[in-house]
């Protein structure tokens, strides 16, 4: 199943009273599930699962880690960065769990660098999730001013990924 159906199911949970929703293509499933109004959370986290082999199990998500990654400042990015200065312009977040990749292959330069001039729509990356390499899309034109993940990372939904400007 593609980023795009399940930002589709998004919308439609979005739009509709529903509060829960779950779809099965063959052996995948996705089930999307919206927080009541009155939780607090730093952004609404769409619930995924996928149905997949038994070797994986859903981790037990920490309170606290929606919130480290919700509202990063102009001076750091977390404590992945060392400290690293964050410039100011549009931010990119990841919209799912998984693994970064800058480049389609380990022999193959990265989709675009710091410096790197940008169309709506091109990809920046890869996250892979449950045997999915799902694109990561640039949704503004400019340039890259920054690149807050490293290929190989573990990242987080809503993790600030790409500035640009």
């Amino acid at each position: 199943m593609d980023l795009r159906k399940i930002k589709k199911l998004i919308d439609l949970l979005e739009e509709s009273n529903l509060a829960e929703i779950e779809i099965k293509e063959g052996e995948e499933s996705v089930r999307l599930a919206r927080m009541p109004k009155g939780m607090t959370m730093s952004a609404p986290a769409p619930q995924m699962q996928m149905a997949a082999p038994a070797a994986h199990v859903e981790a037990p998500r920490p309170a606290a880690a929606p919130a480290a990654h919700a509202a990063p400042t102009s001076e750091s990015h977390g404590g992945k960065g060392g400290g690293k200065e964050v410039p100011e312009g549009h931010m990119i977040r990841s919209p799912m769990v998984g693994t970064y990749y800058a480049s389609p292959n380990p022999d193959a330069p990265p989709y675009v660098t710091v410096g790197s001039t940008v169309k709506a729509g091109q990809t920046l990356g890869i996250i892979e999730a449950m045997k999915m390499f799902n694109p990561i899309e640039a949704d503004v034109s400019g340039t890259v001013r920054a690149i807050l993940v490293e290929t190989g990372q573990p990242i987080e939904f809503d993790e600030p990924m790409f500035v640009i400007s």
